[in-house]
């Protein structure tokens, strides 16, 4: 059978096919942005901090244009970017999320902005029916086979994979998805992004409430724990060396830690300590306390274990070591 342009429809194996290499190649090209992003800002020295979240943001729209250029998945190679660079100790952390929370609200802003132009409430109620029907399979059979399907070689426990099955995908997400057959103006588009809008609205104000609920009929919570150290680096590239900054939290261990105690390697030093507004430099007896900031002077071989160190300190105290705590 032709197709309306006169070309065979495409095959399954053909179709199956291009999905697996979308997939596969725009995870793989935002592996790679991602890699090279993280070297790159812990090797260059740029003129001003906030130039680091500026590049975190060209280094994520850079991995989607190359995906496009490629025919890959763009958002999966967004997708993956970013959770590389999300966890990557980088210079001006703080900085860097600090600037993605407010682009995410934003964009947020918009999205659902865009949302309310697209949504008809004369066409909604027509769809309540076949949206709660929808709905209903979803949650309670498509949902849970996914999850127990995708968690099964991860030995994910049953508690844990019954509240995912619950919890799902909910927000602007799924609507947004909605709205890609309407850009291609396929048959069927708005019903389906009017259903899909309907079931969004529908598990965010009735099952949304219940996931508390949920989690602790499922004894999935876990109590709340101290915050970590947050260790802030800037390169200082002529002295081969980072600045860490160290903000110590409430709940830290490193309160009432003598400096000698910590034990960092040879080649770092704690340059300063900021308590009440005021800093001074530090002897080997000094005593950190909960709200003092270090300023520690590390070469660029021993970042990464004065980091893991102070970490582990942070979680264990000063016997972390014994205890099998290294900061990971």
């Amino acid at each position: 059978m032709l197709s309306d342009t006169g070309h065979h429809p495409p095959s399954p194996v053909v179709i199956a096919g291009e999905i697996v290499y979308q997939l596969a190649a725009g995870a793989a090209i935002g592996f790679v942005a991602g890699v090279i992003g993280v070297l790159a800002l812990r090797r260059i020295a740029l003129p001003a901090s906030g130039l680091y979240p500026i590049a975190i943001l060209a280094l994520i729209v850079a991995s989607y244009g190359a995906a496009t250029l490629a025919h890959a998945s763009g958002f999966l190679a967004v997708y993956v970017s970013a959770l590389v660079l999300g966890n990557a100790r980088l210079p001006h952390g703080p900085a860097i999320r600090g600037f993605a929370e407010g682009v995410a609200w934003l964009a947020q802003i918009g999205l659902f902005v865009m949302l309310g132009l697209l949504a008809s409430p004369v066409r909604l109620p027509a769809q309540i029916i076949p949206a709660i029907i929808a709905g209903s399979v979803l949650a309670l059979l498509a949902r849970p086979a996914a999850v127990l399907a995708c968690a099964m070689p991860l030995r994910v426990h049953w508690r844990q994979q019954a509240f995912l099955s619950w919890a799902g995908l909910r927000g602007a997400v799924p609507i947004v998805l909605a709205t890609i057959p309407m850009s291609a103006r396929l048959p069927g588009a708005t019903r389906l992004f009017d259903i899909v809008f309907i079931i969004v609205v529908i598990n965010t104000l009735a099952q949304g409430p219940t996931l508390p609920w949920a989690a602790r009929m499922l004894k999935v919570t876990a109590p709340a724990e101290p915050l970590d150290v947050d260790v802030e680096a800037a390169p200082l590239e002529a002295l081969h060396a980072d600045l860490l900054q160290v903000q110590i939290p409430p709940g830290s261990r490193l309160h009432g830690v003598e400096i000698f105690e910590l034990r960092l390697p040879t080649q770092a030093s704690i340059a300063l300590i900021v308590r009440d507004g005021t800093g001074f430099v530090p002897g080997p007896t000094t005593t950190l306390l909960t709200g003092d900031r270090l300023l520690i002077v590390a070469s660029v071989a021993v970042r990464e274990p004065t980091e893991r160190r102070l970490r582990a300190v942070s979680r264990s105290g000063k016997l972390a070591g014994w205890f099998g705590e290294h900061g990971q």
